[in-house]
């Protein structure tokens, strides 16, 4: 049951990053490469508690859907979605904001997972999944720390 942790220093204020990390259409932008996009549920603006999305996506070539549910959410501290149904055996993925300053945050993402298929889903962590999920979730949060940056340079212009 791996556990990745990450955590970003965001040059921009706490509401700004909690909005663009619940933002369902930066969303699909920053999961552009896996052709990530909303079928089911809230399918753009911002996700609220309660509220679920279902993504269809494409990894390792196979066409896959993945339904979440904000199950937990104190604005602008953190937010936290959890796998209703998917590939996943189960996951739940924090999301917390921490002000800094005024305008920096730090954004620390915390998504703890387990795979399906008992001895060979770990064994697919080991191999690939734990790198790959990695790779996925630096990305998409790269995108996001970028998104924020960008809002505030242009207000401040």
């Amino acid at each position: 049951m791996p556990v990745i942790r990450m955590e970003f220093l965001i040059d921009a204020p706490r509401q700004v990053c909690f909005d663009a990390a619940r933002s369902i259409d930066l969303h699909m932008e920053s999961t552009a490469s896996t052709k990530e996009r909303a079928i089911g549920g809230v399918t753009s603006g911002l996700i609220n508690l309660g509220e679920t999305v279902t993504w269809e996506a494409i990894h390792f070539g196979i066409k896959q859907n993945l339904t979440v549910k904000i199950t937990e959410m104190e604005e602008p501290c953190y937010f936290v979605d959890e796998m209703v149904s998917g590939a996943f055996k189960r996951f739940h993925h924090t999301h917390e904001f921490i002000p800094i300053t005024d305008n920096q945050t730090r954004m620390i993402d915390i998504f703890d997972y387990t795979s399906p298929l008992g001895i060979l889903g770990k064994l697919a962590d080991w191999l690939f999944l734990e790198a790959y999920m990695t790779r996925f979730l630096r990305t998409r949060n790269e995108y996001l720390k970028q998104v924020a940056e960008d809002q505030i340079k242009a207000l401040q212009s």
